[in-house]
């Protein structure tokens, strides 16, 4: 993963805390295991809950990392992804950064206007004509909407993982481009860069 030159500190202290509990609550749970009757499961699933908390959090903050130094419009991005994953509009974006694109993708409609929420959102929205496919956006212009990316074939028979994410990998095994995600199915936000998912707690994406 790349190294960015953002402030880490803040991010830093709510990871450490977060962990410095879960580290008193996995002593807890170990020490249970000397009572037969202690039933593990659902401890077990609260330290998976707390871990994954502590994952979408600091994904949401190297977010804004990544995509600083590549467009000024992070607020606008950010309170879209937070907007369509609260109404479950399925969306795929596409951040250009360095390296060429255009040959791995099926080009869609030119839009070639400023990004804008509002202009995101409608992209998006359910039944809109333009909804299927990922919208491209290079610096603080959305170039067009519609692309369709590579598929990867990493995660062919990985049932957890819908066209989207896998249209994200797909390009991002292949590129350093930065595409977000929000599932239609669940709503749920991720980003995907260099080959990998990360998942996004929306309340924690700074708008």
């Amino acid at each position: 993963m790349q190294q960015t030159d953002c402030d880490f500190s803040p991010m830093k202290k709510m990871v450490k805390d977060n962990l410095k509990s879960l580290h008193s609550e996995i002593y807890r749970v170990v020490q249970g295991l000397e009572e037969e009757r202690n039933c593990l499961l659902q401890e077990i699933a609260e330290i998976h809950k707390t871990l994954s908390q502590v994952e979408s959090m600091a994904a949401s903050f190297y977010l804004q990392c990544y995509l600083s130094p590549y467009t000024d419009k992070y607020q606008e991005l950010s309170s879209s992804i937070r907007r369509m994953s609260q109404k479950k509009h399925g969306a795929l974006i596409v951040v250009h950064r360095n390296d060429p694109i255009d040959h791995l993708i099926q080009s869609g409609t030119p839009i070639g206007a400023t990004l804008t929420s509002s202009l995101l959102e409608s992209i998006f929205y359910p039944g809109s004509p333009l909804h299927d496919g990922a919208v491209i956006v290079k610096g603080n212009i959305i170039l067009s909407a519609a692309n369709l990316l590579p598929l990867s074939r990493q995660f062919i028979d990985d049932w957890k993982l819908g066209t989207r994410h896998r249209a994200a990998l797909g390009l991002t095994e292949n590129t350093d481009a930065l595409v977000m995600i929000v599932s239609e199915e669940t709503g749920h936000a991720s980003f995907a860069m260099e080959g990998e998912l990360f998942p996004l707690n929306i309340s924690e994406i700074a708008v």
